[in-house]
């Protein structure tokens, strides 16, 4: 599979996030945050329940508007220019959303016409991505009878037709056997590899966290404490510890 064609941006950060803030009545789900995404990096939003990921990611996806701040995503304003955003991004939320009716081919040829994809195009597109997630042999099964993950990997496999320069994962891999959830890092690592897509994913699985991310950033209470690699916070909050002491130092810094 090529690289992004129709969807390629500009060189610079694919996102960049100022003192971004969504308040909800009195309480303020993300408070100031700022960082940047560099294209084909994977970088992953780590923090407890409530710290924010979720509604930080449904911002820049622009499925909720920001209350205050900037957020540029391919290029784009999330706010001014959502239609434009959207046509560049690939999001898979945390609740599965494929239609269990449906075969698998019918899903993604759903999603083909929904991205627009020209008529011509659609059946490569799809035999590509089939083959990319390793879902060729189950294409005209329903997909009520998939495993779960195989169904991740075909809403990953949907979320990428149309090869956006940003696939956003929001707790892909919940539920999963660790069967399921090594067969998830593989096919994002795949997709990272083959397309060039940047990768934001939020994550409460640490291991998941330091085997895809060359970056991680810690949210808790709404706040981002710090962004560094996986090695380099070990080595600054937890030198003879794991990703899950860091994130419990850092963590219970919020609480």
């Amino acid at each position: 599979m090529g690289t992004i064609d129709t969807m390629s941006i500009a060189d610079g950060p694919v996102v960049e996030v100022n003192a971004l803030t969504r308040i909800f009545g009195d309480v303020i789900a993300v408070k100031a945050v700022s960082f940047q995404v560099q294209p084909g990096e994977t970088f992953g939003l780590i923090g407890p329940n409530g710290a924010g990921k979720s509604t930080l990611i449904k911002m820049l996806t622009t499925l909720l508007p920001p209350t205050s701040g900037q957020a540029m995503v391919a290029g784009y304003n999330v706010a001014k220019d959502p239609q434009q955003v959207r046509k560049r991004i690939g999001y898979v939320p945390q609740l599965l959303s494929s239609d269990r009716e449906l075969t698998g081919y019918e899903n993604l040829l759903l999603s083909a016409r929904l991205y627009l994809i020209p008529a011509n195009e659609r059946q490569r597109r799809i035999e590509e991505a089939m083959h990319m997630m390793k879902l060729g042999d189950a294409k005209d099964r329903l997909v009520r009878d998939y495993s779960g993950g195989m169904l991740r990997r075909l809403e990953i496999a949907q979320s990428t037709l149309h090869r956006p320069a940003i696939l956003f994962l929001d707790e892909s891999t919940v539920g999963l056997d660790p069967d399921g959830r090594h067969a998830v890092w593989e096919h994002v690592r795949a997709l990272n590899r083959e397309l060039g897509s940047a990768v934001i994913l939020t994550t409460h699985y640490m291991d998941e966290a330091e085997t895809l991310c060359g970056r991680v950033a810690v949210l808790s209470a709404g706040e981002l404490k710090v962004i560094d690699t996986p090695a380099a916070l070990k080595e600054r909050y937890a030198p003879k510890g794991t990703l899950d002491d860091v994130f419990e130092v850092l963590a219970g810094e919020g609480a």
